[in-house]
Formats: structure tokens, sequence, C-alpha cells
């Protein structure tokens, strides 16, 4: 597919005599490496990094035989990348995580196509920190109009239902909703460090029974002649990406029709080439054969943010995943100065694990006056309710009393 170029208004405000012009492209991989990282490195989520994005497309993850169009958004100011926005035509819902099937029967309600419709997000990745990328001269406010307005073009003109950005930074959100989105709140979990020494002093946090309970399902894996190390970057060997894979395999094979099997073996095989430079693997090994793990989970860190993604096993070991997923990243967080750890979605057990619940943001905007109507109608009595959701789990944190 050939570069849709078609030029924008200059901003006269922020750079005089300087005109933009919008280029939709077909794959990542059409933009210079250094030219995209060069505004998505000071993002502070990974996972708008020119490898990752373009490792989903290239190992035909996130394809059009999946239902994940790529279909990019890119700003230039003469031949420089300016902004660029990372967006997908989809054909349904799968690997969004934000659940949107009701939206989807209002509209067959009222005689409107839901799909296609475009989204914004890293595919398969519920993480907050999607945004418009962008150069930190530009006047954001103003390039993000131009970018919405050029977003809503071509919604009408392919005749898309609407766009969503998915699991949006929140600071991003909020400079974003003055531009006429809807907002939807989903809860979340996240851990934050306050300033703990150690594990032990994490765990001080708690109600004394709690804090037992932890330490009795570390220990019993200890009992077992299990251990688990952590290897980040280089010191993760090759082949535990193709292991990584299987366990991930295997843990959606569980869930049968439930599961979220959407990565292939070479995606993860092509990170040990392109961005190990960004994981961590928590490896849980058994004494017998210490160089052979029997689970992991894998882990993504950049600054001071870690970010649990995958998890696996082959055997059921007791509290194996709970140390794999969560207290391990989180020894580990501490030791390298990590303030705040993203699990996952769902599990509504990380709450006596020390993860509080947090809200999520996506960002919506249909076509349709009447679709746009319902939602904006609906959406405030649903986020008040989600968000009384929210308070009421961070209440029931089995937190000790002066804590």
């Amino acid at each position: 597919m050939q570069w849709i170029e078609k030029k924008l208004e200059s901003d006269a405000m922020s750079q005089p005599q300087t005109a933009y012009s919008t280029r939709w492209i077909s794959a990542v991989s059409r933009i210079d490496k250094a030219e995209w990282d060069r505004l998505a490195l000071a993002a502070e989520t990974p996972f708008l990094e020119w490898e990752w994005l373009r490792l989903l497309e290239t190992t035909g993850c996130a394809a059009p035989e999946t239902g994940w169009t790529p279909h990019h958004l890119t700003l230039w100011r003469r031949d420089r990348l300016a902004a660029a926005a990372p967006l997908y035509i989809k054909s349904h819902s799968e690997g969004e995580f934000i659940f949107d099937i009701p939206w989807a029967e209002v509209a067959h309600r009222i005689g409107v196509s839901y799909y296609p419709k475009l989204v914004g997000m890293t595919p398969f990745t519920p993480v907050p920190g999607y945004r418009f990328l962008m150069a930190p001269d530009l006047n954001r406010d103003r390039i993000t109009r131009l970018m919405l307005n050029e977003i809503e073009r071509q919604c009408r003109q392919s005749r898309l239902s609407g766009v969503h950005f998915l699991f949006a930074d929140p600071a991003w959100a909020r400079e974003t909703l003055p531009h006429g989105l809807t907002p939807w709140i989903h809860g979340g979990f996240a851990w934050h460090n306050h300033g703990y020494e150690d594990f032990d002093d994490f765990l001080a946090i708690f109600k004394s029974g709690q804090r037992k309970n932890i330490r009795r399902e570390r220990r019993s894996l200890r009992r077992e002649g299990v251990r688990l190390r952590a290897l980040s970057g280089d010191e993760i060997p090759r082949d535990y990406f193709t292991r990584m894979y299987r366990f991930y395999s295997h843990t959606n094979q569980k869930f049968g029709l439930w599961g979220c099997h959407y990565l292939n073996g070479a995606f993860f095989e092509s990170l040990h080439a392109h961005f190990r430079h960004r994981l961590v693997f928590m490896a849980a090994c058994s004494e017998e054969a210490p160089e052979v793990p029997i689970g992991m989970s894998f882990l993504a860190t950049k600054g001071d943010r870690l970010y649990g993604r995958y998890w696996g096993s082959m055997e059921n070991r007791h509290a194996l995943h709970f140390d794999t997923c969560y207290y391990a990243p989180i020894e580990w967080a501490i030791e390298n100065g990590i303030n705040r750890f993203d699990p996952g979605i769902g599990g509504g057990h990380k709450v006596r694990r020390g993860f509080e619940s947090v809200p999520a943001f996506s960002l919506h905007r249909f076509m349709d006056p009447r679709l746009r109507g319902i939602m904006e109608h609906y959406m405030t009595d649903i986020n008040r309710e989600e968000t009384a959701h929210i308070e009421a789990i961070n209440a029931s944190l089995p937190l000790a009393q002066e804590s």
C-alpha cells in the first residue's frame, strides 16, 4: 500500500512558516526505526517502541489475517517525523481487553455497523500508556487536534464506525478530553513502591495474618526444592524465549474458549534478538535441574516501571503462580528502584498480594451521532459505578492499621 499523504494547516502558534503533512502507513517498518523511536523512547511504556510493534506485525500476530490491519497515522514536518499514532482497523474486538460487546449490541439494535472500527493501542497488550507520539517542541494541543481531525476524516472516508484509544496514558487522556472524546473507566491493578528497603519491609504493610500467609506460600516452594531467579536483558538464554512461548500456550489452552492465545512462536523467538534489553524473566527451577525452568513469568521494564505480561508452568505447584508473577517481581522491583509495577488485568487475588485497584482509561468517538449520544448519556453513570467498585476493592486491602 502506498503512503496516503494529505497536507494539513501550518501550526502558526508554535512553528511559524511550517506546514505539516499526514501519511497513513500500512506497517510500522515503513518508518525508519530511529525516526520512530526518537518519539517513542520518551514515552513511559516500552510497548509503543518500533521493535515491539514491528515484531507484532512482521510475525503475523497483528495482521489483516488476524483482524488487526495496521493503519498508522504519521505527521511530518518536511522530511522529519513530527508525530505518530499506532492504529489498527479491527473486524472484531478480540485482543483488546475492554469488552465492548455491549456497545456492539447497541449499534446492532439501532442499525449501525460496529465493525470495522479503528483502534489505537498496542495489540494484545492491556497496559496503560497509549498516547500520540510527538516531538517535544510541538504545540501538543494543536497537534492533537490536527491528528484527531484527520482520524475522523479517515473514519468517515473508510466507513469505520469510530475510533477507540484503549489503555490510554492517564496524563494523555486528560489532555485529549477537551477534543470531544468520551472517557470510559476500567478497573486495573498496580503496585507502588513506597520507599521499601527490601521485601520484608514491604510485607510490614500487611496485617499479620496475610503477612504470614505470603511467607508460607514462598516457603512451600523452597521446601519443594524450587528456586526463583531473575534474568534480564543479555542474561536471558535464547532457548528461554521458546520455552516462554510453550508456557504461554499451555496457560491459554487451560482456559479453552476463554484463552487469549494471540501471539505465536516466531514473535517470542524474535524478541531475543530485538527486544531483550527491555525484558525480565522470573524463572522457577528445581534443584535437580537448575537451568531448566518448570515455570516462568515474562515482564518488561522501562525507566522506573515494570510490566507483567505472560506466565506459564508445566507443573502444578502450590503458590508457584503467586511467587513467579507477584512476589519475586516485587522483590526485584524494590532491588532495582522500580516505582510502579503493573501486573496485568484481571484477578481479584492481586489485592491480597500488595496491589491496589487503579483506574485505566479508554477514549471513544463514534461517527454515528445516535451511537455517540447513547454512549455520552450513559457513560457518566457507568464510570461512577466503576469508580465506586475500585474504591470498594481498595477498602478491602488486608493492610495493617498503621499503614
